[in-house]
């Protein structure tokens, strides 16, 4: 069996998103996977933090053979272990979460729920 490192297409209408798979060549696009290997988010506004791989995994298949699609190339060669935009991919991973962390609606603790139910006193 020859094995082909592609992407399985996920997601809906305008909101694609792409598991990278390590499939058997003769299968079909969304076909059963023999193992996943990472994530792309084309809609992920960080240009560098869209692809998430598994370099581990991806360097064992790659040793065994496995052929990457031409997409999946061009990722593994940016992203992936010893990939040219590894720095600029942590970076942008650390800003995507520092802007999701401000996004985030406050918790409120349950003495602060107490406090803030509470009614005010006039003095």
């Amino acid at each position: 069996m020859s094995v082909r490192i592609r992407m399985k297409k996920f997601g809906r209408l305008h909101r694609p998103f792409y598991r990278i798979c390590a499939i058997d060549r003769r299968a079909a696009r969304n076909a059963r996977v023999i193992e996943e290997l990472g994530t792309y988010d084309p809609l992920v506004p960080e240009t560098d933090a869209r692809a998430i791989l598994n370099g581990e995994r991806i360097q064992h298949w790659l040793s065994v053979g496995a052929e990457p699609s031409d997409k999946v190339g061009v990722l593994i060669k940016k992203y992936g272990p010893g990939g040219t935009h590894v720095q600029q991919q942590q970076a942008a991973l650390e800003r995507l979460a520092r802007s999701r962390h401000r996004a985030r609606p406050i918790t409120v603790g349950p003495a602060a729920a107490e406090e803030s139910t509470a009614e005010p006193s006039d003095g």
